[in-house]
């Protein structure tokens, strides 16, 4: 696998130079061109991406997630659910890279083989960053009122965890 993408991507390049030769494009001024479109963009995202870490550290120092656990830890523990899986439950849409360190702690701490980290595991694979998409992309192209975006991405969110605790009961 390593030498077929050794291969591939200098082919690839290639194709894209005889092809821009055949459609007679300047292939310098087309590659400049998106290299400045690709700063700007990463500059406009730029302050989206500093205000989204902030409040994810705001959010992780306050510990709010160990305050809402400490409620719900009697009906968790009726259902069969590991109490150390709700913070990544709660984090996952607003943060892929929180919710990546939680999981690294749950297989530090009982293995990635364990019932708990085949449950992060397929929680990980289930669920998407919702907020974080709709924060960094919205911003990007410039759309202040999201309408219905957040609702049905906390919706599919809300899906992808019940499935992931349903498969993971399933299954393992």
């Amino acid at each position: 696998m390593n030498m077929f993408s050794k291969i591939v991507i200098p082919i690839f390049i290639v194709f894209v130079i005889f092809y821009g030769f055949k459609k007679k494009v300047n292939i310098y001024d087309a590659f400049l061109e998106g290299a400045k479109e690709g700063l700007m963009i990463s500059f406009n995202i730029f302050p989206s991406i500093i205000a989204m870490v902030f409040a994810i550290n705001i959010f992780l120092d306050s510990n709010f997630v160990n305050a809402v656990l400490g409620v719900f830890t009697p009906v968790l523990n009726l259902i069969n659910i590991p109490l150390e899986i709700m913070p990544m439950a709660l984090l996952r849409p607003i943060s892929g890279t929180a919710t990546l360190a939680i999981m690294n702690d749950i297989f530090i701490k009982y293995g990635p083989d364990s019932y708990v980290g085949r449950l992060a595991s397929v929680l990980q694979g289930c669920t998407d960053t919702t907020i974080y998409v709709l924060a960094l992309y919205f911003s990007s192209i410039g759309v202040k009122r999201i309408r219905y975006s957040l609702s049905v991405g906390l919706f599919a969110d809300l899906v992808g965890i019940t499935v992931a605790f349903l498969i993971t009961m399933l299954f393992f």
